[in-house]
């Protein structure tokens, strides 16, 4: 451990809770060099949704290795990318008739969200944005001053501009009608606050502890920016690619956005990739107006193309629906009624357990840490970091899901009898 200390920056975050040396991994499984198996509930913060060296992934990409494909391409045509292309027309955006053209960006998806912002700013001629308290969208600059946690913000070094927040369905702000709100702030010359370019939302504020939005509220935020002439943009980084069940998690709204951005499990291996959808209209960039040096990653059109063909035939749409069941089950038989005060949210294959409201506020890192010595790999997220997050790969065997599982109520139960709940010692032995 001592070279990570010594040489990798204190930036280095998820290693400070995860402390091993890993040195190998497959499926839903990560493997330490001590030997330690750990069952992975974390999928590479969503970048595995189809588990680790997925083997049909994984043998296209050794066969496009093996025949020298080209490996650097920017933004040159190429075979890996045509296939890609034509797998995705085919596969994801026919079936549900969605209009959109590609736009490939550099490797990460805060460069898709940079490229989405200034696409709408050109667009419509407008600067600013509105963004959703409690949202995530990177650590770039445009990105992070669409980003609410002030932690983050702080990082950047210079006023973040141009974005007004606005309130997500969410604790207090479920309390009133945030679209209502909206409607007002955007009729009220008295507002103090401008027509913006775009809306840029999460289905499911995933860093922001698991927080679903409403099938009614996403319709309703799609008509208002249709009625004002605003640019909807969906951050599908996390919560898309099959995640909450559909391929877009905006599906079960019935909504087509201006703008789709994916990145994390749109590569299908890890491998970096992040791609704009946008409807045909709004493509008015000029040749190079945006662009990158990786932004023609060919192994990740490869995996990405693979992904779509493994998905189709093992059936994962079906088989994330019976999972989500599972842990709905699990979650509110058996983890909901440990504590009164626990809350539970998610959809398909997300889920968060919310212990903010338990009077020991250091419970979630506690359990987090129970659950790692006993070979689980799980995070936290939300206020706090007070939200015990659930995302397995999509397709996690069955019995590991259920062992997982049985891990954080074990790990809960332990604290929940010492910590918390004292006067009901006993009930959990």
């Amino acid at each position: 451990m001592n070279v990570f200390e010594e040489w990798e920056s204190n930036v280095r975050s998820y290693c400070r809770t995860f402390s091993d040396v890993y040195s190998s991994a497959k499926d839903s499984v990560m493997v330490a060099e001590n030997g330690k198996r750990y069952i992975d509930f974390f999928a590479g913060a969503g970048a595995l949704n189809y588990g680790h060296n997925n083997a049909y992934i994984k043998r296209k990409i050794m066969d496009y290795l093996e025949n020298d494909g080209v490996i650097h391409g920017l933004d040159m045509f190429t075979k890996a990318k045509q296939a890609f292309i034509e797998t995705f027309q085919r596969e994801v955006l026919a079936p549900g008739r969605y209009p959109y053209k590609m736009q490939f960006c550099g490797p990460t998806g805060t460069n898709a969200v940079e490229a989405s912002i200034k696409l709408a700013r050109k667009v419509t001629g407008r600067t600013g944005v509105f963004s959703f308290m409690g949202g995530f969208h990177g650590m770039s600059l445009g990105s992070l001053a669409l980003t609410g946690n002030l932690y983050n913000r702080a990082g950047a070094g210079v006023p973040l501009s141009h974005v007004t927040f606005m309130p997500y369905p969410y604790g207090f702000m479920d309390t009133f009608d945030t679209i209502a709100y909206m409607e007002a702030v955007l009729t009220d010359e008295n507002s103090g606050i401008e027509k913006p370019a775009a809306i840029i939302f999460e289905t499911v504020q995933a860093e922001g502890g698991v927080i679903v939005a409403p099938v009614e509220w996403m319709r309703r935020l799609s008509a208002l920016c249709e009625r004002h002439g605003i640019l909807l943009i969906c951050d599908d980084i996390q919560a898309g690619c099959g995640r909450t069940g559909t391929f877009f998690s905006f599906e079960r709204a019935g909504i087509v956005p201006d703008l789709v951005i994916l990145s994390k499990s749109i590569g299908g291996y890890g491998l970096p990739m992040s791609l704009v959808l946008m409807k045909p209209e709004l493509d008015i960039w000029h040749p190079g107006e945006h662009n990158g040096t990786f932004r023609g990653n060919q192994l990740a059109f490869i995996g990405g193309t693979a992904a779509l063909e493994y998905r189709k035939q093992v059936n994962l749409e079906q088989e994330v629906a019976a999972k989500a069941a599972f842990l709905d089950s699990f979650l509110h038989k058996e983890i909901a009624p440990l504590d009164a005060n626990i809350q539970i949210r998610g959809i398909g294959m997300i889920w968060g357990i919310d212990v903010s409201n338990l009077t020991d506020k250091a419970i979630s890192k506690k359990i987090v840490a129970e659950c790692y010595e006993r070979g689980l790999i799980i995070e936290r997220a939300g206020r706090g970091d007070t939200v015990i997050k659930i995302m397995p790969p999509l397709n996690i065997e069955t019995e590991l899901l259920m062992q997982g599982m049985a891990i954080i109520k074990t790990s809960m139960q332990k604290f929940c009898a010492q910590e918390v709940c004292s006067e009901r010692q006993g009930v959990y032995a």
